[in-house]
C-alpha cells in the first residue's frame, strides 16, 4: 500500500471503532473493513489526482460505511430487523464531524480545511498509539458518552483506575497534538 493512503489507516480505524458498539467489537472485523477500504481506495485514488482533501475523506468514509455494512450483514444475517437499521453513511459522517468539532471550531477557507484534515489524521494516529485501555476509555467517554462507572464495568477496572486512564490518555493526546513545525502535506 502506498504512503499516500497509509496515512489514512488510523483515521479509518478510529471511525470504524466509533461506529461499532463496544459490546460487538469482538464479533465485527474492523481491521478487515479498514483494510478493504484502503484496498479499494488504492484502486481508485491517486496522489495528485485533483481531488480535494474533503473529497478524499468523504469517499473513504462512504467506502468504509459500505464495508462496515457488509460486516454487520454477516453478523446479523439471520436476525435482521429493518426497524433497527440505521444509515452507516450518516453515522460515519456524524462521527467524522464530532471528531473535527472536538479538534477545532468550524472554518471555511481551504487552508483551514487542510489543517483540520491534518489534525484529524494526527488525532487518529495519536489515539492509535495509546495503550489499548487508555484508547478504549477515551473513545467510550468522548464518543459514546459513557459514564466512568460504565467504562469501569466494561473494562473490569475500578472507577479510580478508569479516571487515571482518562487523565493519562488525554495528557498524552495533548502532548502529541501540540503544534508541530513540520509542513502540512495537503
Amino acid at each position: 500500500m502506498n504512503d499516500f493512503l497509509e496515512r489514512y489507516r488510523d483515521y479509518l480505524r478510529l471511525l470504524a471503532r466509533l461506529q461499532v458498539d463496544p459490546h460487538f467489537r469482538a464479533r465485527i472485523d474492523l481491521s478487515g473493513a479498514v483494510q478493504q477500504t484502503l484496498f479499494e481506495a488504492h484502486q481508485v485514488l491517486r496522489e495528485g489526482d485533483g481531488h480535494t482533501a474533503e473529497e478524499r475523506l468523504a469517499w473513504l468514509r462512504k467506502c468504509l460505511a459500505n464495508n462496515l455494512r457488509d460486516e454487520f450483514r454477516k453478523l446479523n444475517a439471520e436476525m435482521r430487523d429493518v426497524r433497527r437499521e440505521r444509515s452507516l453513511d450518516a453515522a460515519l459522517g456524524q462521527s467524522s464531524q464530532r471528531l473535527e468539532a472536538w479538534l477545532v471550531a468550524t472554518s471555511s477557507s481551504p487552508s483551514e480545511h487542510c489543517q483540520r484534515e491534518e489534525l484529524a489524521l494526527r488525532m487518529a494516529t495519536a489515539l492509535g498509539a495509546l495503550p489499548e485501555a487508555q484508547r478504549e476509555a477515551l473513545v467510550l467517554q468522548h464518543w459514546h458518552s459513557w459514564k466512568v462507572a460504565e467504562i469501569a464495568e466494561h473494562l473490569g477496572r475500578t472507577r479510580t483506575a478508569v479516571a487515571g486512564l482518562l487523565k493519562r490518555g488525554l495528557a498524552r493526546l495533548r502532548e502529541e497534538l501540540e503544534p508541530k513545525s513540520a509542513e502540512s502535506s495537503c
